[in-house]
């Protein structure tokens, strides 16, 4: 493939992903080749590169000889991934902790206010998102972050639908958890850190437990 076909393709899984992470594009959805390369004035090549990307980051799934659907997950599969998460974002936290600085975390400090300002579903999974992300922000491990960050991918229309589901009643729960791992990191308490965003991912995925319809 040339440079600039490989350059279509990644712009074209870009603007593909980005459809499902903000919920245009829902679990199950087929997507077509000719369809989406009409839609983007583009040929089916640059389009068959891009599904096979956002295919290798779970996002969709490619079956011989039918196509391509976005990815569909059950509860059990859902529950997995968030006992995935519970395990290895503490361990992403210790390598990002000891080189977090003040500003740093007077910039969690600013998304958490924003956060507890807006009631809005789809502001939240974007500033909830860039604050854990802020706590990463400073590690050394490549390959970990892009488990991680794959984990966050696979689950994101769940935590939407849950969210919007549960509504305000956890607002004030995910706003404790969130000022105690800040207030933890603050105080240099990488052990408590840990111990909260653990907390804080196990408590989501017993949440999620109790609501198949978010499955369905």
């Amino acid at each position: 493939m040339s440079e600039g076909a490989g350059v279509a393709s990644q712009r074209i899984a870009d603007q593909l992903r980005e459809r499902i992470l903000t919920g245009q594009l829902a679990p199950g959805t087929r997507i077509i080749q000719d369809e989406l390369a009409e839609q983007l004035q583009t040929s089916r090549l640059p389009v068959r590169e891009a599904l096979r990307i956002v295919a290798s980051q779970g996002l969709i799934t490619l079956r011989a000889n039918q196509g391509a659907w976005v990815t569909r997950m059950d509860m059990r599969e859902c529950d997995l991934i968030y006992r995935m998460r519970e395990r290895l974002e503490p361990l992403l936290l210790t390598e990002s902790a000891p080189h977090l600085t003040d500003e740093d975390i007077d910039e969690m400090d600013q998304l958490q206010d924003t956060i507890e300002r807006s009631p809005d579903v789809e502001d939240f999974l974007v500033l909830d998102r860039r604050l854990h992300w802020t706590v990463y922000k400073h590690h050394n491990a490549e390959e970990l972050a892009s488990i991680v960050a794959r984990l966050w991918d696979t689950t994101q229309h769940y935590r939407r639908a849950f969210t919007r589901l549960a509504g305000s009643q956890r607002n004030w729960i995910i706003g404790a958890e969130h000022r105690l791992l800040i207030q933890a990191l603050r105080d240099r308490d990488h052990t408590s850190a840990e111990q909260v965003l653990q907390m804080h991912i196990r408590r989501t995925r017993v949440e999620l437990s109790r609501h198949p319809e978010v499955f369905v």
